[in-house]
């Protein structure tokens, strides 16, 4: 590579792919030679204090595929460690930079750092470009009547559905490209240690997606004793997969897998359109009023799986073991946390984005929110899941919990935490008294 010759920059960020990626396809077609970037981002992994945490190893084991599959074409990936101010402050006085393009991210961290280098970037005369990719549509592309955005789920979905078609679903054909990337060898991977973590196993779930589980995906979905969910949580929140092939699957094979997918597009146009909620509050103000209990002990109690309630204990001792909660038993946990201990739901979000492989945070406080009934399409306040219940709709043999609390009828297994008709008539006085408020 000629160092005079001017060139354009892929800033790769939750798009960790080759194939179908938008804003790896404009830049490959904007003239310039195309040279990878990612940052290992200091202001994200600073703020993790587990430095064993699967979720950078992945990103690592996925940087050196990306690696692999460049230097295949004589070409290669710039990694740099650092805060993005100061990594692009060096790479612009290294390189003669004409355009850099990315994909648009909907978080508030993300778009307040996007500005930021967009602002270091235009003075040098250099264009951040940025392209919609990890969604189907996105921020106000699917509005209500009125022009506003959609906050209730099921008319949202038959939008989409109204709207959708091949266009929307096309991949981008990057590969016809890449010989635009420059030609270049460039310093290999950093080291996981050389950023400050360790090396975890690596057991990812795969990629891929089989066809007989989406046929059977209505049916076995909810329950978290069969192996009937698509485990493409982590692929989604990384980009590792592209969400064109999956919606175009999902099409195919199973509408009820479309609509995960849907809620997927439907919880990050709230997070864009309502950025409040990815800021600690809640989507109905009126749920800031709720008094809660918030005692410590109990919130322990509930991370480390010793409710006395098996299948919220099972699913904590999943997730505290592999990173992954079933869907359903997400429900429950969460549930249990807000309205049986009345323990605020940010605290369960936090707990889910330290320990969750496929932690978005779109999703994440979606989720919450809904639990909690202070979110978009929430479960009302006086629905509360009753755990015994929840356990003999979708768990009737006990396989799931055996599995996971093993410990059940032995004298280590602790009695409940609280009695659930006393915590459900708690929870409603406490939030019947919050509401009467406004």
């Amino acid at each position: 590579m000629s160092s005079k010759e001017k060139i354009a920059i892929f800033w790769y960020r939750r798009d960790l792919r080759l194939h179908d990626n938008a804003g790896l396809y404009h830049a490959l077609r904007s003239g310039y030679r195309v040279l990878p970037l990612f940052i290992f981002d200091r202001n994200i992994l600073d703020a993790l204090d587990n430095k064993y945490d699967k979720r950078v190893t992945f990103i690592h084991k996925t940087l050196a595929g990306i690696q692999e599959s460049l230097k295949e074409k004589s070409s290669d990936i710039l990694i740099e460690y650092g805060f993005p101010k100061a990594v692009w402050e060096k790479i612009i006085s290294q390189y003669d930079i004409a355009e850099v393009y990315t994909n648009h991210d909907y978080e508030p961290y993300a778009t307040e750092r996007d500005q930021e280098i967009a602002g270091i970037l235009k003075t040098k005369n250099i264009d951040l470009k940025s392209f919609k990719d990890q969604v189907i549509f996105e921020k106000q592309e699917i509005l209500t009547g009125q022009n506003t955005p959609y906050t209730v789920f099921t008319p949202y979905s038959r939008a989409w559905k109204a709207k959708v078609n091949d266009f929307f679903l096309s991949s981008y054909p990057v590969e016809k490209y890449l010989d635009r990337l420059i030609k270049t060898q460039l310093p290999q991977l950093p080291s996981l240690e050389d950023i400050g973590f360790q090396e975890t196993p690596d057991d990812f779930p795969s990629a891929s997606v089989d066809e007989q589980l989406l046929n059977k995906y209505e049916e076995q979905r909810n329950y978290p004793a069969i192996n009937g969910t698509s485990r493409l949580g982590i692929h989604l929140r990384f980009g590792t997969v592209s969400i064109r092939d999956l919606a175009r699957k999902a099409s195919k094979h199973s509408e009820t897998w479309l609509n995960e997918l849907i809620w997927r597009d439907f919880y990050h146009q709230i997070l864009w359109n309502y950025p409040h909620v990815g800021k600690g509050h809640a989507f109905r103000s009126e749920y800031d009023r709720i008094k809660w209990r918030n005692n410590e002990k109990e919130f322990k109690a509930w991370c480390e799986g010793k409710t006395g309630y098996p299948l919220v204990d099972a699913g904590m001792h999943e997730l505290n073991e592999t990173g992954f909660m079933h869907n359903r038993v997400r429900m429950v946990t969460a549930s249990f946390l807000t309205k049986h201990l009345l323990i605020d739901w940010r605290w369960g979000e936090a707990y889910f984005a330290e320990k969750l492989l496929d932690y978005d945070l779109a999703a994440n406080n979606g989720g919450w929110q809904w639990a909690a009934g202070s979110g978009t399409d929430a479960a009302p306040y006086f629905r509360i899941f009753n755990p015994a219940a929840q356990t003999e709709k979708f768990d009737k043999k006990g396989d799931y919990i055996k599995k996971w609390v093993p410990e059940l009828n032995s004298l280590d297994y602790p009695s409940p935490i609280v009695d659930h008709k006393f915590a459900r008539e708690r929870c409603l006085k406490a939030y019947k008294e919050a509401l009467d408020k406004g």
